[in-house]
């Protein structure tokens, strides 16, 4: 039986990765054909494929999806106040035109942008006008698109709806899962630095522009459409309080350990109330609100699937099943631990088996099951994973949008990132092996 549920597996990723199926369809035929295979009725009040793959599955991270919807609200209001755009002007403003300077702006502002929502809306976030000015003052086109994305990786471990989801998916308090990420930071953030540095001085000073901003200039007779846009976003800055938005949920769920939904919530309001006139506030919260809907649904949609086949691999059948296996092949020498586990990095590329957000988290939810290593070292060795993921996987929205914007292809962007990234996610795996092995 065991064998048959990787076999299942394995046809899930072949899925996956051939784009035949998108990627949330495929886990929920996975969750089904794994429940299937390891012998849990289709009806029943319990352990069954109705009741508790589908039904209770579906609502088994829901508050991973209230969580993602309040940060989506969130990094649309930063982006209708013209919070964003102000941190990443004053930002560019600062730096003039030293290349490594403005770079280093950019990648704090990404940073920041990263922690409060992620993915794609983070990149558009600082990079709609940070990859341009960037370009502009020399930074070649491809470490452009990679200072967006290495940002966005290092704002990644303060970012809340990653906490919540690691801590119901991995069934473990907030608190163990903010400690870790904790941990992580400092390496995220010494990988981005380093890379801004190195990549700024590799090729030196390369003056062109943004395949956007050239497309923009014929479509309006050589005049670039971005400066009549800029002009009006510098007519309307945010106040200088409002530039704190960023902060507020981290320094509430960090600093004074508020749950993870009331500080996005605070982070809503703080928004609003320093922006916005009274008398507007309803209906910028309702609008910005509807806008966090649209950008939110695929990964809730995702969010969905993922319950489920979290629910499916911690079935009684499928855990008695797979133990003998993991058993067998799965490393406890911490040395080998950290050797095999690196060398496995590639596999969270391209929507593969390690992709904590498609089949990884079948593979996280197992080994969380089946108890062969803590909670803790799985969160770990996913966490670490996720590094990878967000920042050099030229599948994922945010590195497809800004390698475009700058004119580059993803793939180009991957090959560039990919060795800092895999630095910090070897570091993870180290941290997780000495700490919870």
């Amino acid at each position: 039986m065991g064998i048959a549920i990787i076999v299942v597996m394995a046809i899930g990723v072949a899925l996956i990765l051939t784009g035949k199926v998108p990627t949330a369809f495929a886990l929920v035929l996975l969750a089904v054909a794994i429940a299937l295979v390891s012998g849990a009725p289709f009806v029943g009040a319990e352990n069954s494929v109705l009741s508790t793959v589908l039904q209770d599955g579906a609502i088994r991270l829901a508050s991973t999806m209230i969580a993602i919807l309040l940060g989506s609200w969130l990094g649309s209001l930063m982006r209708d106040t013209a919070i964003a755009s102000t941190l990443v002007r004053k930002t560019v403003e600062f730096g003039g035109d030293r290349p490594v300077v403005v770079a280093l702006g950019v990648l704090v502002i990404s940073a920041l942008c990263g922690a409060v929502t992620g993915s794609a809306p983070a990149a558009l976030l600082a990079g709609v006008i940070g990859i341009p000015a960037m370009i502009a003052v020399g930074v070649p086109k491809v470490t452009a698109a990679g200072t967006i994305l290495m940002g966005i990786g290092a704002g990644v471990p303060f970012e809340l709806p990653v906490w919540q989801f690691f801590s119901t998916a991995l069934d473990l308090p907030v608190a163990d899962v903010r400690s870790f990420m904790v941990l992580l930071f400092p390496f995220a953030a010494a990988a981005a630095v380093v890379y801004v540095l190195v990549e700024t001085r590799r090729r030196g000073t390369v003056h062109q522009w943004t395949l956007a901003s050239m497309s923009d200039a014929d479509a309006s007779g050589g005049a670039p459409a971005a400066d009549t846009r800029s002009r009006r976003q510098r007519l309307g800055d945010a106040p200088w309080f409002a530039l704190l938005t960023p902060l507020v949920p981290i320094v509430l769920a960090l600093v004074l350990q508020v749950p993870i939904i009331p500080s996005l919530l605070a982070g809503v309001l703080f928004a609003v109330l320093t922006t916005t006139p009274p008398r507007l506030i309803a209906t910028r919260m309702l609008r910005s609100l509807y806008d966090a809907f649209q950008v939110a649904a695929p990964p809730i949609a995702l969010f969905i699937a993922i319950g489920m086949l979290l629910a499916a691999v911690g079935l009684p059948g499928a855990v008695s099943a797979l133990r003998p296996i993991v058993e067998a092949v799965a490393p406890t020498n911490v040395v080998l631990y950290v050797v095999v586990f690196s060398v496995l990095v590639p596999l969270c590329l391209y929507r593969g088996p390690l992709n904590i957000f498609g089949l990884g988290a079948g593979i996280a939810g197992a080994m969380t099951a089946i108890g062969f290593y803590s909670p803790m070292a799985v969160l770990g060795l996913m966490t670490s994973y996720n590094q990878v993921f967000g920042v050099a996987d030229p599948t994922s929205t945010q590195t497809v949008w800004a390698a475009q914007y700058s004119g580059v292809t993803p793939q180009q962007v991957m090959v560039r990132v990919l060795p800092y990234v895999w630095v910090v996610a070897i570091a993870g795996i180290v941290l997780s092996a000495v700490r919870y092995l």
